[in-house]
């Protein structure tokens, strides 16, 4: 059989209008006090569940090209902010039809102050206008139950409330959010400057559009390994999972990857 046999060539089956369109997508995964060692293989198994994605790992925004040139976008970041140069970036990337995955402490900015408490300083107010809130505080890590606030969307139909153990939220939101999972908090957050003001009813998941894209935003997904405190504590005596243990987290999850790779055509 020769090597244009039709039989051992696969390009000559190749058939460029059954072609499915390649999905290119930036996972960034980086911060501090969390495992992202487990998160980002958890999210690239997920990923390659579907062989039209290729993904980009960064661990940090600041490669604007990647950035701009991406479909999707997925992070998995605490205490991480871009340049305003990359803020600006995302605020066009989602104008024109981008849409991003942003994932537990995305919103999050913390410093440790003379006070001794933790403080989210207001220091990236583009960012957190493109994410739709800023996280402020949480409780200590205990059972809570999440509920459904939109049970008729394609990422929430069927879902159930449930309860996790995790890191509750407690935000400060920005623009019109169509809030879509939620809970209720009815304790101050611990070590956190303004904890008094955490109890209330806080989004888990949301989404806030812009232009033609969106963000996809979903609180939960709390994880730390043994080192993950340090320098501030050298050995941590659990592996924490939280809601990455429940197989309702991964629904979601999947159902966030297929949402935003159901994007509109760029433009």
């Amino acid at each position: 059989m020769s090597d244009t046999d039709h039989g051992s060539d696969p390009l000559a089956r190749y058939d460029e209008s059954n072609h499915p369109p390649r999905i290119d997508c930036v996972l960034i995964a980086a911060g501090v006090w969390h495992d992202i060692d487990f998160a980002r293989l958890e999210l690239l198994k997920l990923l390659a569940e579907d062989p039209r994605v290729r993904t980009r790992v960064l661990e940090d925004y600041e490669n604007v090209e990647a950035i701009a040139g991406a479909d999707i976008l997925i992070t998995y970041t605490c205490d991480v902010t871009p340049s305003l140069k990359v803020q600006e970036t995302l605020k066009d990337w989602l104008e024109n039809g981008g849409r991003w995955y942003a994932l537990h402490g995305t919103n999050s900015i913390l410093r440790m102050m003379e006070d001794g408490l933790w403080h989210a300083p207001r220091h990236a107010p583009l960012m957190m206008d493109l994410l739709g809130s800023q996280f402020v505080s949480h409780p200590p890590i205990a059972p809570y139950t999440v509920t459904v606030a939109d049970d008729d969307h394609e990422l929430t139909r069927g879902v159930e409330p449930f309860e996790t153990t995790d890191e509750l939220y407690h935000l400060e939101t920005h623009g019109d959010l169509h809030v879509l999972l939620e809970t209720e908090c009815t304790e101050e957050g611990t070590g956190f400057a303004e904890a008094k003001d955490a109890p209330g009813t806080h989004p888990v998941v949301y989404i806030k559009t812009h232009g033609k894209g969106a963000v996809l935003y979903n609180t939960l997904g709390h994880c730390r390994g043994h080192y993950d405190l340090q320098p501030m504590l050298d050995w941590w005596p659990s592996l924490d999972r939280c809601a990455w243990e429940l197989p309702v987290f991964y629904d979601l999850l999947r159902r966030g990857i297929a949402w935003i790779k159901d994007r509109p055509a760029k433009g």
